[in-house]
């Protein structure tokens, strides 16, 4: 008798474990589809003039974002054949994961830009739009993922012991609840509440659901790769220029910005980058599983 009560005991205690996880995934993501089809966004309010700004003249081109793009992706393309990172190598299994990556943010992107979350100033793009989007805004989905996983290959060719594995746990755990609770406080702030609901939501999946054996090794990388991050989106959020090249909805975001970015940017990016070596890794050891 004793023993069915214990077993009864425990697969309740399994079934609580299972719905409580189920809901730090679910949850989120359910708050930020309410948050999409509900939030009223004040519209003719993007914010040109930001305080932090050193412009260039250089700078001040119809193509910059265009050279952004050509300066992101051209020297790491060169990069690709050196003979012991051999990045052009994994290219069958990175173009496929960039693309997966790249639809539904294209699709989010395209929803904000519609919304005036977030618009694009015709100042120093080209002209050329997909989706209503700038051409050039398209390209950052490809060009920037395929410069930051190279940045977490030679990481992890160059420095192999994966010095976070120890505190994997408290990093991911610590960082979900973190974001949770950011966006939550900011729920009426779309940008916030979207990036940083959908963050934790998959970091409470991939950490319920996949062992360690890439996880910390792509937070090293993410560290060093906010280094050209915040070069780039400096540059893209009017630190160096008379006026941005992205233009944010001050309503709809923190309001903290690193330099000119906004901080929101960071957690947006994570997020886009977790995704993709999350399915990068996956089609590479499915490929690995049916040699």
């Amino acid at each position: 008798m004793k023993t069915v009560l214990n077993t009864k005991v425990n697969t309740a205690e399994f079934s609580l474990t299972k719905l409580v996880k189920l809901l730090l995934i679910i949850a989120p993501v359910l708050l930020v589809i309410f948050t999409w089809l509900t939030d009223d966004i004040q519209t003719n309010n993007l914010l040109y003039n930001i305080n932090w700004k050193y412009p260039q003249a250089v700078l001040e081109t119809k193509t910059l974002y265009l050279y952004i793009h050509l300066f992101t992706f051209i020297p790491v393309f060169l990069l690709s054949f050196d003979k012991r990172v051999a990045y052009y190598k994994n290219w069958k299994y990175l173009i496929p994961a960039i693309i997966l990556v790249a639809i539904p943010f294209i699709a989010w992107d395209v929803f904000f830009t519609e919304h005036q979350v977030w618009g694009f100033n015709e100042t120093y793009v080209t002209g050329l739009h997909i989706f209503n989007l700038p051409l050039e805004e398209c390209l950052f989905f490809f060009t920037v993922p395929f410069a930051c996983i190279f940045i977490y290959e030679c990481l992890n060719y160059y420095f192999p012991s994966d010095s976070l594995a120890r505190v994997d746990a408290p990093i991911t755990l610590g960082l979900a609840l973190l974001f949770l609770a950011v966006g939550l406080t900011y729920q009426h702030h779309i940008y916030t509440s979207t990036t940083f609901l959908l963050t934790s939501a998959f970091l409470f999946f991939h950490y319920f659901n996949y062992e360690n054996t890439y996880r910390s090794k792509f937070y090293k990388s993410y560290l060093v790769a906010l280094i050209p991050f915040f070069m780039v989106n400096g540059v893209l959020t009017g630190g160096y220029t008379q006026q941005p090249i992205v233009i944010y909805n001050p309503e709809e975001y923190i309001g903290l910005r690193i330099t000119s970015v906004p901080l929101d940017d960071s957690v947006y990016g994570f997020l886009m980058l977790f995704l993709l070596v999350t399915l990068y890794e996956q089609l590479k050891r499915k490929t690995k599983l049916h040699k």
